[in-house]
């Protein structure tokens, strides 16, 4: 299989990369940084700049199919500018492909997306499965819903089309469990708001496993990447205290202070979505890591 793959050098991305040449996968990836192009004979790097929209068309000779996962950071402070970069980094990565694909001949047949479950609205009771069609009227539902509709637009191409819903990633090389453990190693580790609130989280070979997973099997829809388990976020705050072996005793830190601190992106904490996965399990896909006492056990040791 030879594939192409948008944000290749990031958190998820690296390790999609590494499964995928450990499978003896062709892979050709775009970056914006001409210094991180390497050209070996199973691994490729081309340049692009969807902001100018330009690209090198030699990235899809001989591509079957496109793992996309560009797009700015939602961890960095939501200014406007950065509001505006989270949004314009996803549609332009997309519009970039869909003109790349649509203007060359090629042999792409499926288009396999990330997308994130903030496009499912905050709620402490309802449980959420791939059917359900309401849309979260906070900034990230706004923007995963713009997000989709640009993967949607794919299909007028003929293509197959994923859209992977991700939850919080566990990863021991960063992105959201190294913002989780900062306090906790302190020892002022605390739930955040009610903690009440579910956080539905994988483990990043699962996710990337499950990107391969669609591929292999060619796979058209919308997918929770999510554990089957779910947990609170006070719960989850515990087992990694207890994981590092540090204090878990603070009073909760109240929603109103998570506001006056992060302003809006205090979403990201305080929002609760109860994700699903019966969906991909029942196309066969297995996790390896289903709780998150193992998942956290492998990240943090």
């Amino acid at each position: 299989m030879k594939i192409l793959i948008t944000g290749a050098t990031g958190l998820v991305g690296s390790e999609l990369v590494k499964l995928c040449l450990a499978k003896n996968y062709t892979v050709h990836y775009l970056t914006t940084s001409k210094t991180k192009i390497v050209n070996k004979s199973n691994y490729k790097g081309f340049y692009w700049n969807p902001s100018t929209q330009e690209i090198d068309e030699n990235c899809l000779i001989g591509i079957d199919n496109i793992i996309n996962l560009a797009g700015a950071s939602i961890s960095k402070k939501w200014t406007a500018s950065h509001k505006k970069a989270i949004l314009n980094s996803r549609i332009d990565s997309l519009r970039l492909i869909h003109q790349l694909l649509s203007k060359n001949k090629h042999s792409v047949k499926l288009l396999c997306s990330a997308s994130a479950l903030g496009i499912y609205p905050s709620s402490l009771t309802k449980k959420y499965d791939e059917s359900y069609e309401g849309i979260s009227s906070s900034f990230l539902g706004k923007v995963v819903d713009a997000w989709e509709n640009a993967i949607d637009s794919f299909q007028s191409l003929g293509l197959k089309i994923s859209k992977i819903r991700i939850g919080i990633v566990l990863s021991k090389d960063g992105g959201a469990l190294a913002e989780m453990i900062k306090p906790i190693k302190l020892g002022v580790g605390a739930s955040l708001g009610s903690g009440k609130q579910w956080q539905s989280w994988i483990h990043i070979t699962d996710l990337a496993n499950m990107f391969l997973f669609v591929l292999e099997q060619q796979l058209s829809g919308i997918y929770n990447a999510a554990s089957s388990k779910p947990v609170t976020n006070s719960k989850m705050t515990e087992v990694i205290a207890n994981q590092l072996n540090k204090p878990f005793f603070l009073p909760n830190v109240p929603a109103f202070m998570m506001k006056l601190i992060l302003g809006e992106m205090s979403a990201i904490v305080l929002e609760s979505q109860y994700l699903k996965n019966d969906k991909i399990k029942n196309e066969g896909f297995e996790f390896e890591y289903d709780t998150v006492k193992n998942a956290l056990n492998n990240c943090l040791n």
